[in-house]
């Protein structure tokens, strides 16, 4: 029990250093070289790969005409899982992909889980080698399956996997296949068990696409009004504003300090950490908050985690913790925004923007303060 208490809030940082273990950096899936997405309007996208992802869903009409339901976020459910969007390569304007991503070696040796040999068939052509296959690319497709999918779909001539527009538009194709129907729950997960036949694969893949359905939508905010629209109103006309780990006050976004978990510090960035934005949107009413998220989770009525997500009302704080019915170990804090969404300030390396509850891990209820 000593490691809990070390904890301190990992995306609402206080206003003096604390010790935090690598645990917790781990637990938050903190990815603080993340790129953005345009406006935040979707969770730790570059904004280049997203576009690359728009772009599929208006070209593969013209390859897959029966498909119906195609739409990024199940682009960058797939994205997520198999590359992390690309992360920490550079995207080139045309979208190329450079280091260019390659996955282990299916040469049977158990490394990477692959138990079977894949024998070479592109003279390393895409793979970069002629000793076997291996997966390429953002979407990791294997050389031969990129010869019967892969498109030009950025125009220059070539259909190359380590193209974001080109792989993005086969991904699309290979989801599409047969003209499914992705609308229904049943032919996505269909589609997603026949790019990787596993069932822990199919369920974090939807998990993502769920989040980036929340993400792109916005709050339905018509029967919203008062003090509550106020709040609402108030962090959302935040989107897009950096995150900056220990910035913001009820005045606005402010620069932070330092450190992250990972290291990064908020001194030079002008924004919004998780409690910062509460904080700044409820002083719009009138109401004072405490500096770091389990700090807020005091104030107004508590809402047990026990009665889940669907006992939120837009307003309300939602909180998240390490050890959810200990409030002690509160990391994150948002504000409900109604049809499961929350207004989030996530991490470092992202910026203000709409996540789906489920965005964080270890629920732990929410509070009332209106």
């Amino acid at each position: 029990m000593m490691g809990l208490l070390m904890f301190a809030a990992v995306c609402c940082a206080a206003p003096v250093g604390n010790a935090i273990s690598a645990y917790v950096a781990l637990k938050t899936g903190a990815q603080d070289n993340g790129g953005i997405a345009e406006g935040g309007s979707a969770a730790d996208i570059p904004a280049r790969m997203l576009t690359a992802y728009k772009k599929a869903v208006q070209q593969v009409g013209k390859y897959a005409p029966k498909c119906q339901g195609m739409r990024w976020p199940i682009l960058a459910g797939i994205a997520k899982v198999e590359s992390n969007h690309a992360i920490g390569r550079n995207i080139a304007d045309n979208g190329d992909i450079r280091p260019k991503i390659y996955g282990v070696l299916l040469n049977g040796s158990g490394q990477g889980g692959n138990t079977t040999v894949f024998p070479d068939t592109d003279g390393g052509k895409w793979d970069g080698t002629a000793n076997g296959e291996r997966a390429v690319g953002p979407f990791q497709f294997l050389p031969s399956t990129w010869e019967s999918i892969g498109k030009d779909a950025n125009g220059d001539g070539v259909a190359d996997p380590h193209n974001a527009d080109d792989a993005a538009l086969g991904a699309a194709i290979y989801l599409c296949g047969g003209g499914r129907d992705l609308t229904q729950r049943s032919q996505l997960k269909a589609a997603i068990l026949q790019y990787n036949h596993s069932d822990e694969y199919v369920a974090n893949v939807l998990g993502w696409i769920d989040q980036y359905t929340a993400a792109a939508k916005g709050p339905g905010l018509k029967n919203v009004s008062g003090k509550v629209r106020a709040v609402i109103d108030a962090a959302l006309s935040q989107r897009g504003v950096p995150y900056s780990w220990g910035g913001g006050n009820a005045q606005g976004p402010s620069y932070g300090v330092c450190c992250s978990p990972s290291g990064k510090s908020g001194a030079s960035i002008k924004g919004f950490d998780c409690s910062g934005l509460t904080t700044y949107a409820y002083a719009k009413v009138g109401i004072s908050l405490p500096r770091t998220a389990a700090a807020q989770a005091g104030r107004g009525r508590r809402i047990p985690a026990s009665l889940g997500t669907g006992a939120l009302k837009p307003g309300d704080l939602v909180f998240y913790a390490y050890a959810p019915g200990r409030d002690s170990t509160i990391y994150h804090v948002g504000i409900y925004a109604g049809g499961g969404q929350m207004i989030n300030a996530a991490r470092p390396g992202t910026v203000v923007r709409l996540d789906s509850v489920n965005a964080m891990s270890g629920y732990a209820g929410g509070a009332r303060l209106l």
